[in-house]
C-alpha cells in the first residue's frame, strides 16, 4: 500500500503538546533563575525583552518567527542552548517536521545529551521528507533516546515520571522500525515494530508499519501475521488508532489480501473481532491459506484414493462432468469408453442401489456412488437380474458410457450381467424334467 501516514503533525504533536512543553518549561525556568545569578547574561534589555515576547507567544507560527529574529541579531547568546531547544520544539509544533529535525542537530551539536531534542527529532522523522541523511539522523536520535540520561536538576522520579508520559521506549523503537523499513531491512523493522508494541500496545500506525514490513519479507510462513496486523489498524478505534478514513482505506485493503490469500472472506470478521482486543495474535493464530487448503485437499485425496480407489476414481471423473465444459468432456473422453477399464488399478465401480426397474426382474439399476442415496448411475443390462434387491445394496459393476445428463447429473452405462457383482439373488437353475424310459415290448 506504500507510506501511508494517517496521523498528521498536527494530531500527533496534539497528543504530546504536554511533552514538549514539559522540557521546555524547564529550559525556560533555567533561564530566568540564570538571570538573576552569576553565569549567563543577557546582553541587553532588549534581548530579554524579545525572549519574553517569545515565551508568551502561544502560536508556534509567530514564535518560531520571533526565535529567528533572536538568533539573528543575538547569535552569540549566553541562551543559545535554551534558544536552540525553543527552535526545536517550536517548529515541531509549527507542523514543520524538516525544521525540527534542522534545529534539532543544531542542539545536539551544542549539546548531544539534549532530551528534548532526541526526543522531538525522534518523533518528527517519520513525519519529514526521507532522505539519506534525515534517516541517519532519526535513528541517531531514537537510539540516543533509548540510551538518554537524566538530565541535571530533575529528580528521579520526574525522570521516570517522564520517560512513561512521553513514552520513550515506544517511540524510540517505533522511529528505528520505521527507519529500517526505509532501508529495506524489513527483519529489523519488524523487531524494532514489535518492541514498540510491547511497550504501547495502542498504536494504529504501529500495526499498519508492522504488517508492512513482514509482508515485505516475502515468506510464506508470515502472511498471515501481516494480515493480522493489517485487521488490527483497521479495526482498532481505541486511543492511538489510526483516523476514521484510514481504517477504512485498511480495511478494504485487508479485506481483498485476506481473500486472496485464504480463497474466501470466511472467517474476515472474526480475524477482525480479535485483532481489535489485541495488538499481537494469540498464540494459535493462524490464516489458513489457498495453498494449505489445496495441500489438505490433495493429501484428504491421496488417502482417499489409497483406502479406496474406485470411488476415488469415480470423483475425478464426476468432477470434470460437473465442471464447465462437462459436456464436451464426456462426448470425447467418456462417451464409449469401457469403465472403469482397469484405470489407477480399478476394474469395477461400486455403489448403493437407489431404484430398478421393474420392481423384480429388473434390466434397470439406479445407483448412488459418491454417497448412498444420491442417484448418480443408471445400469442398462443386457439381461434381466433374477429377483429383486432391496435398496441400499452394495453393486459392483463396469460398463460402456453411453448417456449423460449435467442436471440432474446421471450417467447411463450398458452393463452386462456377467460384469455386475452383489445382486443378491442367484438365478435358478433351469427345471429339469423326468426323463420317461419305455417299457420294452417282448
Amino acid at each position: 500500500m506504500g507510506r501511508l501516514v494517517v496521523f498528521s503533525s498536527k494530531r500527533l504533536l496534539t497528543a504530546i503538546a504536554a511533552a514538549g512543553l514539559l522540557l521546555g518549561a524547564g529550559v525556560e525556568r533555567a533561564s530566568a533563575q540564570a538571570a538573576q545569578a552569576t553565569g549567563p547574561q543577557w546582553k541587553d534589555r532588549a534581548e530579554y525583552d524579545l525572549y519574553v515576547s517569545i515565551t508568551k507567544e502561544t502560536d508556534p507560527v509567530k514564535r518560531a518567527a520571533l526565535l529567528d529574529q533572536w538568533k539573528q541579531k543575538y547569535p552569540t547568546s549566553d541562551y543559545k542552548g535554551q534558544r536552540e531547544t525553543l527552535q526545536v520544539t517550536t517548529n515541531a509544533q509549527a507542523g514543520k517536521p524538516q525544521d525540527a529535525l534542522n534545529a534539532a542537530k543544531e542542539a545536539l551539536a551544542s549539546d548531544p545529551s539534549n532530551v528534548t531534542a532526541l526526543y522531538w527529532a525522534t518523533i518528527e522523522t517519520p513525519l519529514a521528507p526521507v532522505t539519506p541523511d534525515n534517516l541517519d539522523f532519526g535513528q541517531k536520535c531514537a537510539q540516543g533516546l533509548l540510551d538518554a540520561k537524566k538530565p541535571a536538576g530533575m529528580s528521579d522520579a520526574d525522570w521516570d515520571k517522564t520517560k512513561k508520559d512521553l513514552a520513550f521506549e515506544a517511540t524510540a523503537h517505533t522511529t528505528l522500525g520505521w527507519v529500517a523499513m526505509q532501508k529495506k531491512d524489513n527483519e529489523t523493522a519488524e523487531k524494532e515494530f514489535t518492541s514498540s508494541l510491547a511497550a504501547n500496545p495502542n498504536s494504529g500506525q504501529v500495526s499498519y508499519w508492522r504488517g508492512t514490513a513482514t509482508l515485505a519479507e516475502k515468506k510464506p510462513e508470515k502472511q498471515g501475521a501481516a494480515l493480522y496486523d493489517f485487521a488490527r489498524a483497521a479495526a482498532y478505534d481505541g486511543p492511538g488508532a489510526l483516523n476514521p478514513t484510514g481504517r477504512d482505506q485498511v480495511k478494504a485493503y485487508v479485506a481483498k489480501a485476506y481473500a486472496t490469500f485464504h480463497g474466501s472472506s470466511e472467517g474476515f470478521d472474526k480475524l477482525l473481532a480479535t485483532a481489535k482486543t489485541s495488538a499481537n495474535p494469540p498464540a494459535d493464530f493462524k490464516v489458513v491459506s489457498q495453498v494449505d487448503i489445496e495441500k489438505a485437499k490433495i493429501e484428504e485425496e491421496n488417502k482417499e484414493r489409497a483406502a479406496n480407489p474406485s470411488l476415488a476414481l469415480w470423483k475425478s471423473i464426476k468432477d470434470q462432468l460437473t465442471a464447465a465444459g462437462g459436456q464436451g468432456y464426456f462426448d470425447g473422453q467418456v462417451k464409449d469408453a469401457a469403465l472403469p477399464g482397469g484405470a489407477g488399478g480399478v476394474d469395477k465401480f461400486t455403489g448403493k442401489l437407489v431404484s430398478m426397474e421393474p420392481a423384480t426382474r429388473p434390466k434397470k439399476l439406479v445407483l448412488a456412488i459418491t454417497d448412498s442415496t444420491t442417484p448418480e448411475v443408471t445400469l442398462s443390462l443386457d439381461a434381466p437380474l433374477p429377483g429383486k434387491a432391496d435398496p441400499g445394496t452394495t453393486i459392483s459393476f463396469s460398463g460402456v458410457a453411453k448417456e449423460f445428463t449435467a442436471t440432474p447429473f446421471n450417467v447411463t452405462f450398458a452393463v452386462e450381467k456377467k460384469n455386475l457383482d452383489g445382486w443378491p439373488v442367484k438365478a435358478e437353475p433351469p427345471v429339469r424334467r423326468p426323463v420317461h424310459h419305455k417299457t420294452a415290448q417282448h
